[in-house]
């Protein structure tokens, strides 16, 4: 056989060789690209919402169990949609005052309560994640808790629950500086607009738009806006702003902000003004955008911890949130603490004759 026939059949068979090698291995299936936006980064932008019923921390019974099986999952979801049935049933319009909690949202009571469960919209799914559902948000430590506080931070924690409980005017009712920046409407209760952005009883959508050196992230509870800088450098230490200061940059498809120079009034659970926070948002799919943060602050906390949110593609608006329009708590506060502070020196004179 000439070279030339040779050559032919060797390069034949290493075609068909690979062939069949192909037919055995078939290529795996492209992975999923985020679109992009004009600068080439990942497009973040849309109206997402992080509303979820899986809790900040894990319940101790699941230990270090962070994803859920499917019995329990579905368990914990059924339970949640039995619970919403009942509470959005109608009201008793015999029921009064006195009589036991009915049909009101989580965290309230009384037939006359704040908010019943038409209200509230904390969500009716567990995070899902890889399709994995989650026991906790908080991911590590790996018992998915919160670490021990220091001692400092236990003390300073001690000393703002005290001052929480204190409607004597000596100190929470002494004035609307003394009370919280959610009663205040200057952020939101909690912490919905962050960082760490973490959902509440209700209003948690978010929007986020980009440009080519600045994001921006409007939250819905307070209509909290947060403008992260892209490529900067923080402020100095003594430029303290509501929300901190965000800055950013692009890490592959992630994009990761760090957070400092909180003002000391705005505290993430007994956290200083020295608290770090640092955000990934990746994009995994077309409907979900995964979130994880890690918050630090060693005068606080014995050690740094990290938790992971689905926000989830949403087709809802977001509206207005007109905080004081017509809320009459916060001027009722004050009056019922300075008429307190009357009947005490009523009775303190009173005493003296």
């Amino acid at each position: 056989m000439s070279n030339s026939k040779l050559i032919a059949s060797a390069l034949l068979c290493a075609a068909l060789c690979a062939t069949a090698a192909l037919a055995d291995n078939p290529a795996p299936a492209s992975k999923w690209r985020a679109p992009r936006t004009a600068d080439g980064h990942p497009d973040l932008q849309g109206t997402w919402t992080n509303a979820t019923i899986t809790p900040f921390e894990r319940p101790e019974k699941y230990g270090a169990q962070l994803v859920l099986t499917a019995k329990e999952a579905d368990e914990l979801e059924h339970a949640e949609a039995k619970f919403n049935a009942t509470a959005d049933a109608p009201t008793d319009p015999n029921t009064k005052v006195e009589d036991l909690p009915t049909n009101c949202g989580r965290g309230f009571s009384g037939a006359n309560c704040g908010y019943n469960n038409f209200w509230v919209d904390p969500g009716t799914k567990l995070i899902s994640i890889n399709g994995e559902r989650r026991s906790s948000m908080l991911v590590d430590p790996p018992n998915g808790r919160m670490p021990p506080l220091t001692d400092a931070g236990k003390q300073r924690f001690a000393q703002r629950m005290a001052a929480r409980g204190r409607g004597d005017g000596g100190g929470a009712a002494d004035g609307p500086e003394m009370r919280s920046l959610g009663e205040r409407c200057i952020l939101s209760f909690g912490s919905s607009a962050g960082p760490p952005m973490i959902p509440l009883l209700y209003n948690n959508n978010y929007q986020i738009v980009q440009t080519a050196d600045s994001v921006l992230i409007l939250v819905e509870m307070v209509h909290d806006a947060r403008v992260v800088r892209l490529n900067a450098k923080h402020r100095p230490s003594n430029v303290r702003t509501w929300l901190g200061d965000s800055i950013g940059w692009w890490e592959g498809d992630t994009l990761v902000v760090e957070t400092t120079n909180f003002r000391p009034d705005q505290s993430f659970r007994a956290s200083t003004q020295n608290l770090k926070v640092t955000e990934r948002f990746t994009r995994v799919d077309p409907n979900q955008v995964l979130y994880r943060f890690t918050v630090e602050d060693p005068d606080t906390f014995t050690q740094p911890f990290s938790g992971e949110v689905a926000m989830n593609a949403t087709g809802e608006k977001i509206y207005e949130y007109a905080c004081h329009e017509g809320n009459y708590a916060l001027p009722g506060i004050l009056a019922g603490a300075r008429a307190q502070e009357q009947e005490a020196a009523a009775k303190a004179a009173a005493g003296k004759k």
